[in-house]
């Protein structure tokens, strides 16, 4: 938590850096986080429509389920990767769910977990696993999801496409906006320091 009257904003955490904590999370039994940290990076989604997704959306045989932003009230139609979706498989078969129709996050009291609960466990997580981003939260997911998007759709040579098609998917106003968002502004700022020389 932050203190009053400061300033943070969420880090995205680095692609290779988010997929092995997501695995190291379900080697040490930690499904349910595994599972939150992987479909927040898969899915692209605020953590309030991540937290109402259920089981049997997940695990659509189609690898698609369709949901209303709570935010925005956009229609989504999410796509799972094929890989991410064997991992869904083995997080619900380990944590021995017996009714789909259940949201994937619950407490132990049966509710949904609340969004100041996942926060305080991305503070644990990102001590105890020893994650190098600054300022981790349930923001980092969807800022994870955008920029590997855009890093790859760079490398291609489509990073400007890349960007229009964010804009519009995260409903922000213009692709200059998404630039900051995933970080791409600040980047491009400081490499102007460092071409100086001494």
């Amino acid at each position: 938590m932050s203190a009053k009257h400061s300033y943070t904003t969420a880090d995205y955490i680095p692609w290779d850096t988010a997929m092995t904590l997501v695995r190291r999370l379900y080697r040490d039994g930690n499904y349910r986080m595994s599972l939150l940290i992987g479909l927040g990076c898969f899915a692209g989604l605020r953590i309030g429509d991540i937290l109402g997704v259920s089981w049997s959306q997940v695990l659509s045989e189609s690898g698609t389920f369709v949901l209303n932003e709570k935010k925005t009230g956009k229609r989504r139609e999410i796509r799972i990767n094929p890989g991410f979706q064997a991992h869904i498989r083995d997080c619900h078969e380990a944590l021995k769910i017996q009714d789909d129709n259940q949201p994937c996050f619950l407490n132990r009291y049966g509710g949904v977990i609340s969004i100041q609960r996942v926060n305080r466990a991305l503070k644990e997580i990102r001590v105890r696993y020893q994650v190098k981003v600054n300022n981790l939260s349930t923001h980092s997911l969807r800022k994870t999801w955008a920029r590997k998007i855009y890093e790859n759709e760079n490398v291609a040579g489509r990073g400007e496409l890349a960007l229009l098609k964010l804009s519009e998917i995260m409903n922000h106003s213009s692709p200059a906006i998404t630039r900051r968002y995933i970080g791409l502004r600040q980047q491009e700022l400081g490499e102007v320091y460092d071409n100086l020389c001494f």
